[in-house]
């Protein structure tokens, strides 16, 4: 018997449900819910999506026809809407004194100090780009500002040939995601097929973050990662650089990274932004301060 769920991927298209595009969906099917509700939602839809054929996901294959054209071209950040100057993010110097960035290469990186903005923006943009990012359930906290998610309404983004959709990883969140793509498996096991065979939940941390990786990065879009190196040992950082580097050089997959690892860093013909200057510059790989405190590190020891 045909689902609701299944009649919406149907109606909706065969990719976007699977990143939380709102393109394809009725405004009223996204903004009925509370935010509780909706998170589950959009987890149904995207686990489910799965579920279809392989042939039926559009999946590429390392060698496409695809333009090597960026996804994403550019991004400004318009100052004369800030809502505020004197709460977070909107304080943030980095961020106040930045104009624009611009991506000229498959894969771009963010990095920087705890604390300077990289993971601030990175959601933002995630944000303004209409890609959604998966939470978790939401909890009650002590303190928080109100213009915490509110960044990207200051973003103006430039495309290159229109909006594709994509998806956001964090290693924080992964752990509520497996655990839902485990709940379905139960009742669907072939739900795992996508995700290398193996129950996500039953693997380590660092194993079912790659299975996820090797599966969801065929597709075409562009893919944000926030810090996945604390979930990796160096070899399995390795490991996802060698994924990066075939998936981008493919044509199909564009990567947006925040990220302290000097491993991540090194992707080949990566666009290094370093977040330790008073505005958001590019440089280059062996100038950063990670790749520097590493290498005196292993000269000299501590």
């Amino acid at each position: 018997m045909e689902t609701d769920v299944n009649r919406k991927i149907k109606g909706y298209g065969k990719i976007k449900p699977l990143f939380g595009s709102r393109s394809g969906v009725d405004r009223e099917d996204w903004f009925r819910f509370n935010s509780c509700k909706k998170q589950l939602t959009l987890s149904i839809i995207f686990i489910r999506a799965f579920q279809l054929n392989g042939d039926e996901l559009d999946r590429q294959p390392a060698a496409t026809h695809w333009s090597p054209l960026m996804h994403l071209k550019s991004v400004r950040i318009a100052h004369d809407r800030f809502p505020t100057t004197e709460a977070y993010p909107f304080n943030l110097p980095i961020i106040q004194h930045t104009a624009a960035i611009d991506f000229p290469s498959p894969v771009t990186v963010f990095t920087g100090e705890n604390g300077t903005g990289k993971s601030t923006l990175l959601k933002a943009l995630c944000r303004r780009c209409n890609i959604h990012i998966w939470e978790g359930m939401h909890r009650a906290r002590y303190k928080a500002s109100r213009y915490e998610n509110l960044l990207h309404l200051s973003l103006d983004i430039v495309w290159a040939d229109g909006a594709v959709p994509g998806s956001f990883f964090s290693p924080e969140l992964f752990r509520n995601f497996s655990q839902l793509v485990d709940e379905w498996a139960a009742g669907s096991p072939g739900l795992l097929t996508y995700f290398g065979g193996q129950s996500l939940v039953t693997q380590s941390h660092g194993q079912s973050c790659m299975a996820y990786f090797q599966s969801i990065y065929q597709v075409k879009g562009l893919h944000f990662l926030d810090e996945p190196e604390a979930a990796l040992s160096p070899k399995t950082q390795l490991r996802l650089l060698d994924v990066l580097s075939a998936m981008s050089a493919a044509g199909h997959a564009q990567f947006i990274i925040s990220t302290h690892s000097p491993i991540l860093m090194s992707c080949p013909g990566a666009s290094v932004y370093d977040f330790n200057q008073p505005t958001i510059a590019r440089t280059a790989y062996e100038k950063t301060r990670h790749y520097k405190i590493y290498k005196e590190f292993f000269s000299h020891g501590a």
